[in-house]
């Protein structure tokens, strides 16, 4: 699976062969064949796999300790720097270019991992909500506007080649988070 994430960062899902990423393994091609059915099987888990950092952020039980302020915060920070990685830039324009000519791989990058990583803080909101730490009657919409407002702009201009300093991140980080608990912050009676 190391194998392919790297070949699929670094040359896209078109380029990459399963005979080199066999071979950058040390595994056979028929081991791959037998643990992911085929390359797409394969890059679905790679992208997963990937995925999974990200993820273990939106767990209910990590920092119950913590304001859900500053739960947010970290969460924002880390969405961040795990969209903002250089690999992950270039990884991402790849398959946005390699959707033009075959559509599924983008359903299935997004099904893999930005849908999955929805549905994961979607679950962080709705525990949220239910524990009264905040007032969140649509948790899917309200991971859609966090995770918006912590990339505004920035996430553009980093596409198009700007460098986003830490001052702006922490910003932009800070005013999501500051918004954030406007809209959801549960009525007090």
């Amino acid at each position: 699976m190391e194998a392919g994430a790297r070949a699929f960062f670094n040359v896209g899902f078109a380029a990459s062969s399963i005979e080199q990423i066999a071979a950058d393994a040390g595994v056979s091609k028929v081991t791959i064949y037998n643990h992911f059915s085929d390359k797409r099987g394969l890059f679905a888990a790679a992208v997963d796999h990937e995925c999974e950092k990200m993820r273990g952020y939106f767990s209910i039980d990590s920092a119950s300790d913590a304001s859900i302020k500053e739960r947010l915060r970290v969460i924002g920070e880390a969405m961040f720097a795990f969209l903002s990685r250089p690999e992950m830039v270039q990884f991402e324009r790849r398959i946005a270019a390699e959707t033009e000519t075959n559509p599924s791989i983008g359903r299935e990058f997004l099904e893999a991992g930005p849908w999955r990583m929805k549905g994961a803080f979607s679950k962080f909101l709705a525990h949220a909500d239910a524990s009264g730490e905040l007032s969140v009657p649509n948790p899917d919409l309200a991971a859609e506007q966090f995770v918006a407002m912590c990339k505004g702009m920035g996430d553009l201009e980093q596409r198009f080649g700007e460098v986003i300093t830490a001052e702006a991140r922490d910003a932009r980080i800070s005013g999501a988070v500051e918004v954030f608990l406007r809209a959801y912050s549960p009525v007090k009676a």
